[in-house]
């Protein structure tokens, strides 16, 4: 029998795709967005689907629905922060509202945390016993410090409350239905090389991420979730455990592309990590979960998705920091 699911920041790339994959298992999906990084568009496929229901609201306030479970995936992203103090408000406010529910309706809850926790590492590659090494005044703050004042609440509310919790630290991940102008590395250098403008790169290029694709992260999500015993509440690092510097990762992008961009180097921002790689020792060992998706593949789908937006009359700014 499939179950009743609350969807936060549903319209979002990795929201879109979930909603999408639990549909498919026969659920029902209420999707909850207030467009802020969302978008419309990403979720067309499901509006048809008389088990998917869409809300516009903003996690800030309270919501009253009676639902089996939550995937808390509500926040502002992008490396752009255009307006820090409403993500720490989402995150913080967010999940105590989301929490909030799932204490009155006794629901499993799942928070979409983040590598960003770990701040920029003194530990390589990072373990979810790390504690991190954050600015908390920094221009990202608003994003690092509010997923880590989340991750505290929903442990207080599960050891004071015996709310059902389940934490997944996301790296690096990417796919179709990224949004074109974040600023994240795969779609600024995707862009780009479609474009066929210069390839922004921050620092010299050899810092070094590891990117997973979307639907290997949704696997673990879901995995994650419908792990039993319930006693697993993580936080579990959930990405790719293979480091790509980021200037290949630009002449990759050039290559599948057949681009003929040049790459230009600017100064680093603050508080850029100079490594950013998971351990996923307890994601193999708990959730007998790795990724499958080598970066190639899940690039070309990329590629595909950015190419086909650019062709079509949708407007794509320039890409920029």
């Amino acid at each position: 029998m499939g179950r009743r699911i609350l969807v936060t920041g549903g319209a979002g790339f990795l929201g879109s795709h979930l909603c999408e994959r639990l549909l498919a298992a026969g659920h029902d999906v209420l999707c909850v967005d207030n467009y802020f990084t969302g978008n419309k568009d990403n979720i067309v496929a499901c509006l048809g689907n008389p088990h998917f229901e869409l809300m516009r609201h903003d996690v800030t306030f309270p919501l009253y629905v009676e639902v089996d479970e939550i995937y808390n995936l509500a926040c502002p992203a992008s490396p752009i922060q255009h307006d820090p103090v409403q993500t720490t408000k989402t995150s913080v406010h967010g999940a105590i509202n989301m929490l909030g529910l799932a204490k009155r309706v006794r629901a499993k809850i799942f928070q979409a945390s983040t590598s960003e926790v770990y701040g920029d590492p003194t530990v390589h590659p990072q373990v979810e016993s790390y504690r991190g090494n954050v600015n908390p005044l920094g221009p990202r703050a608003c994003y690092d410090e509010g997923k880590r004042c989340a991750e505290t609440l929903f442990f207080d509310y599960h050891r004071q409350h015996n709310l059902r919790i389940k934490v997944a630290r996301i790296f690096n991940t990417y796919g179709p239905r990224m949004h074109p102008n974040d600023g994240r590395v795969v779609s600024n250098f995707i862009v780009q090389a479609l474009k066929g403008e210069d390839i922004t790169i921050y620092g010299d290029g050899m810092q070094t991420r590891a990117f997973c694709y979307v639907d290997d992260l949704l696997n673990g999500w879901l995995r994650l979730m419908d792990h039993t015993p319930d006693d697993f509440t993580g936080p579990v690092n959930l990405g790719n455990p293979v480091e790509t510097p980021v200037k290949h990762l630009a002449e990759k992008i050039l290559k599948l592309v057949n681009g003929k961009s040049k790459l230009v180097f600017q100064p680093l921002p603050a508080d850029d990590p100079m490594q950013r790689c998971p351990d996923i020792s307890l994601a193999r060992d708990k959730l007998q979960w790795e990724p499958k998706v080598d970066l190639e593949t899940g690039l070309l789908k990329t590629i595909d998705f950015f190419d086909k937006l650019l062709k079509s009359n949708k407007e794509v700014a320039r890409v920029g920091r």
